[in-house]
């Protein structure tokens, strides 16, 4: 993410008075760059990050204490209903049981703070102090992104419906095929049942989106030019076929490959071997997971294990209760760091909003091991 300045003659003059030596001034002058930068600030939080597009915003007043009916909107007809969230920012999400009723959502602080000498303001170093607000918006941005995929992570170690896990191991270990996203849009699909376990007529659209690593992603890139499995394995000579060849043309054409079957390919680099939200997963994930067909099943292994995460975002599972204190819907504050004094020659500022992450119906998400 980068923010920057525009060079113009109000920008200079208004970041040249923060460093005043006119106490007033100064706190004028850094009372306004405060209030300028709240709303720059919560835009680039709102498009920066992925989880902004898993999770959808419920506003609440500012000292309200937020609620979500849950009864009337996810197709629960009876018994109780697990709620996974946090209590604290960075803790470890926990599972809430709850009649069908309302839900109270539990919410945090997350806050940062930056200072630097003023002098860059005095001389009017318009990059400098841009990058300085880029690491406080960074440092936000890192603990909104851990404490949303904690939740989904969790939700997804532990989920399971009618008995079957959410997760479940590709056909031939570290190869992703076709048939692979095929079985996990049929288990999504049988999360989709009606009150008495048939077809709904209300059904959400099943798997629409497929988060993977960029190693994930490449071998789905290779599906143009490599022949791909339906029935044996990858490695092997027979049951290799190729994708019919329009659709090898696509992704020939279209290096990203945003969309296969119509799931929307979304590629995180936290994702693969090792990586931060593999071992998000390893860390809570206490199952063995089999093959779609069955047989023996194994604990993931975070170190030679890829995870695929899919969600099925016509269920609006994922909620983010974040309060809002004004009439304008400002989610996050800036504040002027007022422990500096003048011999310090330094200047701060001071930024926090308060948010929740909840997952509201866990059959929204499925994993796959490769």
């Amino acid at each position: 993410m980068k923010i920057e300045f525009k060079n113009t003659p109000e920008q200079v003059a208004l970041i040249k008075a923060m460093a005043s030596n006119n106490k007033v001034e100064a706190a004028e002058a850094q009372e306004a760059f405060a209030a300028f930068l709240s709303p720059v600030v919560q835009e680039v939080l709102m498009q920066a990050g992925s989880a902004s597009q898993i999770y959808r915003d419920e506003a609440y007043n500012e000292d309200d204490s937020p609620s979500f009916p849950i009864d009337t909107l996810y197709g629960q007809g009876y018994g109780d209903i697990t709620i996974w969230s946090q209590t604290v920012g960075g803790g470890l999400p926990t599972n809430e049981l709850a009649g069908a009723s309302e839900i109270k959502l539990r919410t945090y602080d997350l806050d940062s703070a930056i200072s630097f000498d003023k002098r860059y303001a005095r001389r009017a170093r318009l990059n400098v102090v841009a990058r300085y607000i880029e690491f406080a918006v960074n440092q936000m941005l890192v603990k909104q992104e851990r404490n949303a995929w904690a939740v989904i992570m969790k939700v997804l170690a532990d989920a399971s419906t009618g008995g079957k896990n959410h997760v479940f191991r590709s056909a031939v270990a570290g190869d992703f095929v076709p048939d692979d996203l095929s079985a996990m849009w049929t288990l999504v699909s049988r999360f989709n049942a009606s009150y008495i376990g048939g077809t709904s007529t209300a059904s959400p659209a099943g798997l629409t989106d497929l988060y993977v690593s960029p190693e994930i992603k490449g071998q789905i890139r290779a599906f143009a030019y490599n022949p791909v499995n339906t029935r044996s394995g990858a490695a092997t000579s027979a049951g290799n076929v190729a994708l019919p060849d329009e659709v090898r043309s696509q992704i020939y054409r279209s290096a990203g490959t945003s969309e296969i079957f119509g799931v929307t390919i979304h590629e995180l680099l936290e994702l693969g071997e090792g990586k931060r939200y593999n071992e998000l997963f390893s860390f809570f994930s206490t199952k063995s997971y089999a093959k779609a067909a069955g047989g023996s099943a194994t604990t993931f292994a975070n170190a030679t294990d890829e995870l695929l995460v899919g969600f099925d975002m016509a269920r609006g599972s994922f909620i983010r209760p974040v309060e809002t204190f004004d009439d304008n819907g400002g989610q996050l504050q800036t504040f002027v760091d007022d422990q500096f004094q003048a011999r310090a020659n330094k200047m701060g500022w001071y930024m926090k909003l308060r948010e929740g992450r909840v997952c509201l119906d866990s059959r929204a998400v499925a994993g796959l091991v490769v």
